[in-house]
């Protein structure tokens, strides 16, 4: 009987510690959500869109005496869309956070504060590359606002709650749990997202993730589903997200650290060609000419194994790191190179204003892309045609931007969108030439199109191809 009471005591003290390091299963949220209300705000937003309508309710054919008669009543026409979104409170004076799809482009913005203040706001700075925006209310009134927490603490399977204006029915609180950590999606050029399941929808970009404190661990940006909530949301950890808001808040954009190179897996093969222990580092492609690292000696064919005394254990973990460091500082950085381990000093530059940044931006602006021989040009469909136009959120494709009069889609209109070619999905403008060609030198040289047309609905088109 004693070694039993023993047993037990054993037990008890051993079973404590746990329970109380344990968090019980809230019995409402109704307190929370009521407290947080009036921190959360939902976005309405404006921009001007130019669309090509055909005002008649049919087409005329290609060849067609009337075509050119009428090609005036085609031309491109301007209009007003708007978009929702979310965001919250940071501050009393009325700055607000939210993801810059929210806003992007955006000719007017109003906040509507706890369901029914409305309120006009101007954006302070934005961040295409984290997805981030900071916006002011222009008012005198005091608002209420809420505090980050630390999103390294939030574990999986932590309780967390989301507010937000999905579908434009503000105020809107679900809840659920942290599914997982450190997700990559290929959404955007730095993702470290935090999973849950907490039902996330359309409109509630933007908006806040809570903890049980009533902290803000996240910002919802993203979910994996075409028509709503299956349980699998995205948010960006509010570590993350502090770092880019505080340098839109000071300068109006970010300042990011910058190495001057270029980088990619070190896979298997590569680790036991350079008698590495494991697959694991950056491996250097290619060096920025009087970048950073080119001035630090850093060469092609180099490891990055540890950056400022943080290992790196996969390569897209560097370029996070070296992103969230200051420009300017001076960083030791070890590398692996000749089968042994050797350490450089790199003093860090600004990636916004390195010559590779600006000449991919570039790029990405100077998007049009011209296909010869259907005689029209074309841009790549972007994450914002798709919300803006409300289409599905896998779609992909090529949005018309000019067609010439003898275009043989010379019928078809400026913003339709090229999805399929031969029953086969588009994403690329090499995609669509590379049908094209197939299809030139097959027997019949016809070839069937998918678009959407202006009005957003799904259409076939043979194409003859000479």
């Amino acid at each position: 009987m004693k070694k039993i009471k023993i047993l037990i005591k054993i037990f008890i003290l051993l079973i404590l510690p746990s329970l109380a390091n344990a968090k019980d299963i809230p019995a409402s949220f109704a307190d929370l959500a009521e407290k947080l209300m009036p921190s959360v705000v939902n976005i309405s937003t404006t921009q001007t869109v130019i669309t090509s309508t055909n005002p008649f309710p049919f087409q005329f054919p290609p060849g067609s005496p009337f075509e050119d008669m009428f090609k005036e009543f085609g031309t491109p026409q301007k209009r007003k869309a708007s978009a929702l979104g979310s965001g919250f409170i940071i501050d009393a004076k009325g700055i607000v956070i939210t993801n810059n799809h929210v806003i992007q482009d955006a000719d007017d913005i109003i906040v509507r504060v706890n369901g029914d203040k409305e309120y006009k706001a101007k954006i302070i700075g934005a961040d295409p590359l984290s997805d981030l925006a900071v916006l002011e209310i222009e008012s005198s009134d005091k608002f209420t606002p809420v505090k980050f927490g630390d999103s390294d603490k939030a574990r999986i399977g932590d309780w967390v709650i989301a507010i937000g204006n999905p579908f434009g029915l503000g105020g809107t609180v679900t809840s659920g749990i942290i599914s997982a950590r450190n997700r990559t999606i290929g959404l955007t050029r730095y993702e470290d997202y935090i999973q849950t399941d907490a039902s996330i929808n359309q409109g509630n970009s933007g908006g806040p993730l809570f903890n049980m404190d009533g902290d803000v661990i996240g910002i919802n940006t993203a979910i994996l589903g075409q028509s709503g909530s299956i349980g699998i949301g995205f948010s960006i950890p509010s570590n993350n997200a502090r770092l880019v808001i505080d340098q839109l808040i000071e300068f109006g954009e970010t300042k990011r650290g910058w190495l001057g190179v270029r980088i990619q897996d070190v896979s298997k093969e590569i680790a036991e060609v350079e008698k590495l222990d494991k697959p694991r580092g950056a491996l250097v492609a290619s060096v920025a000419k009087n970048g950073p690292s080119d001035k630090a000696g850093i060469k092609a064919g180099d490891i990055i194994l540890e950056f400022n005394g943080i290992l790196i254990n996969e390569m897209k973990e560097l370029p996070k790191i070296v992103a969230q460091t200051k420009v300017g500082k001076t960083v030791d950085v070890k590398i692996w190179r000749n089968k042994k381990e050797i350490t450089k000093k790199i003093k860090l530059g600004r990636l916004e204003t390195s010559e590779d940044f600006l000449l991919s931006n570039k790029k990405e602006e100077n998007s049009n892309f011209k296909i010869e021989t259907l005689k029209i040009t074309v841009r790549l469909l972007t994450t914002e045609d798709i919300e803006l136009r409300k289409l599905p959120s896998n779609t992909s494709g090529l949005v018309i931007t000019n067609i010439e009069k003898d275009s043989p889609i010379n019928y078809l209109n400026i913003n339709n969108i090229i999805v399929e070619a031969q029953k086969k999905k588009i994403q690329s403008p090499q995609d669509l030439e590379k049908i094209i060609n197939d299809v030139l030198k097959s027997s019949e040289k016809t070839m069937l199109l998918a678009i959407y047309n202006n009005d957003n609905q799904r259409r076939y088109i043979g194409v003859k191809l000479d």
